[in-house]
């Protein structure tokens, strides 16, 4: 079972991804609201997922993947974001992320991407 850390500032997001992650074999194992939280709780916790959303108070998900990629090059890190735009797409690809869905998601696009993981 992989554990998987949240982190994405809308709290029924978190809600909603932990539910449909859990009935799908999956562990989550800490949520986090932005990325400063994210940082911490990926240190603490260690999961073998992590999903970030761009778009946060606080610190914004590249800056924190950037970050998370620094304490570990081998951190698997999934964006879920509103936020479309090519551009966006490709720093977070160059900043480490593995994969990018955008919200609103489909429960199967995102678990087909979490296996291929």
């Amino acid at each position: 079972m992989k554990s998987v850390l949240i982190i994405d500032d809308a709290l029924f997001m978190r809600h909603a991804l932990k539910l449909m992650l859990e009935n799908n074999g999956y562990q989550v194992v800490g949520e986090a609201e932005n990325g400063l939280v994210g940082i911490q709780k990926y240190e603490e916790l260690r999961p073998d997922i992590v999903t970030m959303d761009i778009t946060m108070p606080e610190m914004d998900g590249i800056t924190a993947i950037k970050k998370i990629k620094a304490i570990d090059a081998a951190a698997t890190i999934i964006v879920i974001t509103a936020m479309s735009q090519q551009s966006c797409v490709m720093e977070a690809i160059g900043c480490g992320a593995k994969g990018f869905i955008v919200k609103p998601f489909k429960e199967d696009h995102v678990l087909k991407t979490m296996s291929s993981l």
